[in-house]
């Protein structure tokens, strides 16, 4: 075969390939999506009921039957077809009609609620039901009945003694877990279920059973945890709408109501509050996996969350009455309240302690000039606040560590990745290499990471290491559910297996408590303030020295102008007094008068050499392009004497071209290469100036093969009228190094020395590539950057 055919061939089938593969991705696409929505799926829409009672959906004001469950003929003697075209006064009592319908007219139902209702049968016979009415999201109104198995409701005081004999023994229990147990064995001695049992949901969805009543031939349950996934969303939201929910029998099949679709909307009617709602079929299989034979289930709630379940299991069917069911609900949510104040109670030590120590804190960090140095230096510091083993404080692009941390290149990229993907006022998780992988590489010291932003830019972070533990499941959570496909259609179906399942956790910390979250965010507000109250101190200050500063130069130079006139007098008469009485003066009063003229020539050089020094700031503000090397062959053109005397050889690099001020330029390379040559050793002055691109500044070099500087006075050097020797081995005034350095500084750049005594000394300093005007935004970006 042809090789190009063979290519051909090999391209076809791969594309071939290719598309299969595609096609296996969109239909394992489409089917986690399919999944996604199973899971999903809005259960309080149902055409289904439960069969111990009857449901009728009612068009107010009239009252008019709209839907009815279709088990009317069985109870009533009324087929459902009938029943839709009546009214309810057409079933009850006129009497209770009455009562019934002023009742309705307030928007509070619970006062009408339980209700004792006659219902006419075929005939003139009644049947009592326990009645309870609600409005759905809809507006319809939705009644429910339930045969009364008695004719009188729990008397108040029988259920009063039920209540005080519960909450006498709690209050006699200090421990959380005593008292959650507590409540299983009253709600089981209430409801001769075979198992009761509290469940509590974590931060992460996922719950696990921290108390257990039972019967002894039942598998314990006590202390598994089970997958989020066991009670799905749409679940968790009924559980809250719908504080006790009742499955009699999860074997009996459930009843439709007739018409499917409620005739005003065309669509299943709303059942959020239904008591008879029909369960989900994955609920009942979920049911059935475990032996479950009816189920009574009680909502915790807590601040509009749903805190936990108390379950009850019986194996075989069970009804439990109305009054008795709110009986419970009533006494779980007593009960409950007193768990809320028994969680806040334990934290409540801690949380003082909390408080107290964030107070600490903030008064450290007033007391310090540096607000970071409160968090860190003192006892109690930044780790007591939130029991973490390392912190670090990100802020003006630099770390301060304490404790146990990743290291500072780990943090740049973890800072980096917060700024991009963290909003929120407060980040935690104790399990960051999940949603960080890099964090893998210092699981050691940073499973656990909690983190405030005091601005865009800064942080302060909290670490906790790897704590590795082992998780008992009822059941493998990897399969929480399984899939199937029945004629096209997918259908969850629950696990089947609820046998022990041990799962070692790795890469997590221990969890971060609400208190040191809470905490965490009042240090954040304090940091803030502090920080932004230091800021305008810092710009008041600023702006003082500024003030200052103008007017100590505008004091220098008028002070400077002014004294050169008295100074020249001075020099003239002592002048004109040696010329006029010459012949009448001694040898030591000549010395005298050459002492005094070069006392003014000196005092005039000192002068000059600060108005030089004092309109540096004043002329940095016109700067334009500059050729280096003009400005440089301009300095050794002032020079030229000096260095024909010395026999200096001067050499120089390509030189650049650079926003800056000439004449300022000029002077830098003026005193540089005076200096080089007055300091010069026995041998003539070699100098070479030098420059080099670094990424975003120019670096310049001046080199010599002077006497060299001792690197001890490298900085010293560098200050207004400091001397390295008398005027007698080398004349000047000590100006010349703080001139340059203060020329270099209003270009934005640095200026420093490397040498050896003997060897000679290089002077570097740098200028900006981009010029005065581009430094100026790159500052002012960072002042802004602080609390952008």
């Amino acid at each position: 075969m042809d090789i190009s055919l063979q290519v051909q061939s090999l391209q076809v089938q791969s594309l071939q390939v290719q598309s299969l593969q595609v096609q296996s991705l969109q239909v394992q696409n489409v089917s986690d999506i399919k999944i996604k929505s199973l899971k999903e799926a809005p259960i309080h829409l149902s055409s289904q009921i439960q069969p111990y009672g009857i449901l009728l959906i009612l068009e107010e004001p009239e009252l008019n039957v709209l839907q009815v469950s279709n088990n009317t003929l069985n109870v009533f003697g009324i087929s459902p077809e009938n029943m839709v075209q009546k009214k309810l006064e057409d079933l009850i009592d006129p009497f209770q009609f009455e009562r019934i319908k002023s009742g309705l007219l307030d928007q509070n139902l619970n006062f009408i609620n339980p209700t004792k209702l006659w219902i006419k049968k075929k005939g003139d016979e009644y049947t009592v039901f326990d009645a309870v009415f609600h409005r759905n999201s809809e507006g319809f109104l939705i009644l429910e009945l339930e045969p009364a198995i008695s004719q009188e409701n729990i008397p108040f005081l029988s259920f009063y003694h039920l209540a005080r004999a519960s909450i006498n023994r709690l209050e006699n229990t200090k421990n959380l877990r005593e008292f959650c147990q507590i409540i299983v064995q009253e709600v089981r001695k209430v409801t001769g279920f075979d198992r009761v049992m509290l469940y509590k949901f974590d931060d992460d969805g996922h719950g696990s059973v921290i108390a257990e009543e039972k019967i002894d031939e039942l598998e314990s349950y006590l202390g598994l945890h089970y997958p989020e996934s066991d009670i799905p969303k749409p679940a968790r939201k009924l559980f809250i709408d719908n504080s006790i929910r009742l499955i009699p029998d999860t074997n009996i099949e459930p009843v439709i109501i007739f018409p499917v679709d409620n005739p005003v909307t065309n669509r299943p009617v709303d059942l959020t509050n239904s008591i008879l709602r029909s369960p989900a079929p994955c609920h009942i299989e979920y049911l059935h996996n475990m032996g479950v034979g009816a189920s009574l289930t009680i909502s915790l709630i807590k601040d509009q969350k749903l805190w936990g379940l108390i379950a009850c299991h019986h194996k075989t069917p069970k009804y439990v009455s109305y009054e008795l069911r709110k009986a419970c609900e009533f006494l779980g949510r007593v009960i409950f309240s007193e768990i809320s104040a028994r969680e806040e109670t334990e934290d409540y030590d801690y949380r003082m302690n909390l408080t107290y120590i964030q107070s600490l804190l903030v008064e450290y960090m007033s007391q310090e000039d540096n607000f970071i140095d409160g968090l860190v230096k003192n006892q109690p510091n930044l780790l007591d606040l939130t029991s973490a083993t390392g912190a670090a404080v990100c802020f003006g692009g630099n770390y301060t560590l304490i404790g146990e941390t990743p290291r500072e290149e780990e943090l740049n990229f973890l800072v980096e990745w917060l700024k991009n993907n963290i909003e929120d006022e407060v980040f935690y998780t104790d399990s960051l290499a999940n949603i960080y992988p890099d964090a893998i590489s210092f699981k050691n010291v940073a499973s656990g990471l909690l983190a405030i932003p005091i601005s865009q830019r800064n942080y302060v972070l909290w670490f906790r290491p790897e704590v590795i533990q082992t998780v008992n499941w009822g059941g493998d959570p990897n399969q929480a559910y399984e899939v199937n496909q029945t004629q096209g259609n997918l259908h969850l179906c629950p696990r089947k297996s609820f046998e022990l399942w041990k799962e070692t956790v790795r890469l997590t910390s221990l969890p971060w408590q609400y208190v040191e979250i809470k905490a965490a965010l009042e240090l954040r507000k304090a940091i803030v303030n502090i920080v932004l109250r230091q800021a305008d101190e810092l710009a008041q200050l600023a702006h003082d020295l500024e003030r200052s500063n103008a007017e100590l130069k505008k004091f220098a130079y008028v002070a400077s102008h002014d004294l050169q006139e008295p100074l020249n007098q001075v020099a003239n008469y002592v002048q004109l007094l040696e010329m006029r009485y010459e012949a009448a003066l001694d040898e030591d009063a000549k010395e005298f008068i050459n002492f005094a003229v070069e006392g003014v020539s000196l005092m005039q050089t000192l002068i000059d050499d600060v108005l030089a020094y004092s309109k540096v700031d004043t002329q940095a503000i016109t700067f334009q392009v500059t050729e280096v090397e003009t400005a440089l062959e301009k300095a050794l053109s002032n020079l030229r004497k000096r260095i024909s005397e010395t026999g200096a050889t001067i050499t120089h690099d390509p030189l650049p071209t650079v926003m800056a001020d000439s004449i300022q330029i000029m002077q830098l390379f003026l005193n540089l290469i005076g200096n080089a040559i007055k300091f010069r050793s026995h041998e003539p002055p070699e100098i070479h100036i030098g420059a080099e691109r670094l990424e975003d500044e120019w670096l310049f070099s001046v080199r010599d093969n002077g006497i060299g500087i001792d690197p001890q006075f490298s900085d010293r050097i560098f200050v207004i009228f400091q001397r390295l020797h008398t005027r007698d081995e080398y004349p000047g005034t000590g100006m010349g190094l703080a001139i340059c350095k203060k020329i270099i500084e209003c270009h934005r750049g640095r200026i420093w020395v490397e040498s050896q005594l003997g060897q000679g000394a290089t002077f570097y300093f740098t200028i900006p590539a981009g010029g005065r005007d581009r430094e100026r935004r790159n500052g002012r970006n960072t002042q802004n950057n602080l609390f952008s």
